[in-house]
């Protein structure tokens, strides 16, 4: 099943680490309601029992509204829980390993950071998509790569696989990686630290 441009388009949910599941769940509830276009399940500080059952109850949850799930650098997790797709980095399993354990149809995206000659590789090697980052500093990833907004632009007329956006991002910048062509943009604690998580959720959205 070849991938479409639109499976990753408009705001890209990263989780938060936090242990409640229950918390978890409520909030990314509210992130789907407020038109969130996929979400990445990411949790630096939880183990793998946690990781299980935190995938496992976010993935109902994503299916209800349509919404795909990508788990954050577990594949075996990934194919453990049947998600729509997995993000990779680096230092993570190479494509081909990916590939040979997913489905077909599965999403795989990668962190290409400042560097277009990945993502021109990856694109080649059958990533869904690629992401860039971090274009803003952030308090996520406090000692992440940067890169000029003016990347987004040039990897478009490159590229033909979604690009994302990431690193930083709230609704005071958002607008000028949108307008540089991003498919996606990729937010964390923007949307889950606010005070009305499905508001900004819309904001974000109606940036698209």
């Amino acid at each position: 099943m070849a991938m479409s441009r639109s499976e990753i388009s408009g705001l890209y949910a990263i989780t938060p680490d936090i242990t409640d599941t229950g918390r978890l769940c409520q909030m990314v509830e509210q992130t789907l309601a407020g038109g969130v276009g996929c979400l990445q399940y990411r949790n630096k500080s939880a183990d793998a029992p946690l990781r299980l059952v935190q995938s496992s109850a976010l993935l109902p949850l994503c299916q209800r509204y349509q919404v795909p799930l990508i788990i954050n650098d577990y594949l075996e997790l990934a194919c453990q829980i049947g998600a729509d797709g997995l993000h990779v980095g680096q230092d993570d399993s190479t494509l081909p390993a990916i590939k040979d354990r997913l489905a077909p149809h599965k999403l795989i995206g990668v962190s290409c950071y400042s560097q277009l000659a990945r993502a021109v590789e990856a694109e080649k090697a059958g990533a869904s998509y690629v992401a860039f980052g971090a274009f803003f500093p952030s308090a996520t990833k406090p000692n992440a790569v940067r890169a000029a907004v003016s990347l987004i632009s040039e990897a478009k007329s490159v590229l033909s696989v979604p690009v994302v956006a990431i690193g930083g991002i709230d609704l005071n910048n958002a607008a000028s990686l949108v307008a540089r062509g991003c498919d996606a943009i990729a937010v964390s604690q923007a949307l889950f630290g606010a005070e009305d998580i499905e508001f900004a959720a819309k904001c974000f959205s109606r940036l698209f």
